[in-house]
């Protein structure tokens, strides 16, 4: 059953506020609409349009009306801004950062984050997760996911395991390994390429 507080950050009122949160504190100087926010974070527009009130109104984000829309970006200027960001990097980071960097590389066709943090995210108690496992669907250059594993770790502030495994075996699932982690939770990232972002 899924933890009514977050198990991931306990500091935070819901896994909502969290990845709203990252969404918006992570990319800063981006603007997006209440309906793009709603999409991103998987939430109802009446609940996130309630959670972006409360932090407009204690202004932690601001808004930008045009027409029939809001554009909603993060408060740089909050005296709170920074401190809160590092939290919510370290907390909800994964979901916002992994999925950046991966767009960069070249023949990723899938990722997911198993392993401790995943089963934190799906309400699973459990002790501060110390690295991030992530599993790489395709064929990318091994150098290229290095590198972005080296920049996630120095963003997130822990250890990033990335883990790459053909669009074949992935789907067979044939080897111990990948029949555990698809029996594990997991969290799917929305890797885009710059081709295919909107």
């Amino acid at each position: 059953m899924k933890a009514s507080v977050p198990v991931i950050s306990p500091l935070l009122r819901s896994d909502l506020q969290g990845h709203l949160l990252a969404l918006l504190l992570l990319a800063p100087d981006r603007e997006r609409t209440v309906t793009e926010i709603a999409a991103e974070v998987g939430g109802s527009m009446p609940t996130v349009h309630r959670e972006i009130e409360r932090l407009v109104t204690a202004e932690f984000l601001t808004q930008r009306r045009s027409g029939r829309n809001r554009y909603i970006r993060a408060n740089r200027e909050h005296p709170l801004y920074r401190p809160v960001r590092e939290i919510i990097e370290y907390a909800y980071g994964p979901r916002v950062v992994l999925p950046e960097l991966l767009a960069d590389v070249g023949g990723v066709e899938e990722a997911y984050v198993y392993g401790s943090w995943a089963a934190r995210m799906s309400g699973e108690a459990g002790a501060d997760p110390q690295d991030i496992d992530v599993l790489v669907v395709g064929s990318p250059d091994r150098v290229e996911i290095q590198e972005a594993a080296s920049a996630a770790e120095a963003r997130l502030g822990r250890e990033v395991n990335m883990r790459v495994v053909s669009s074949e075996r992935w789907q067979n699932a044939d080897e111990p390994f990948l029949r555990t982690v698809k029996d594990r939770p997991l969290v799917r990232l929305r890797v885009e390429s710059e081709s295919e972002a909107p």
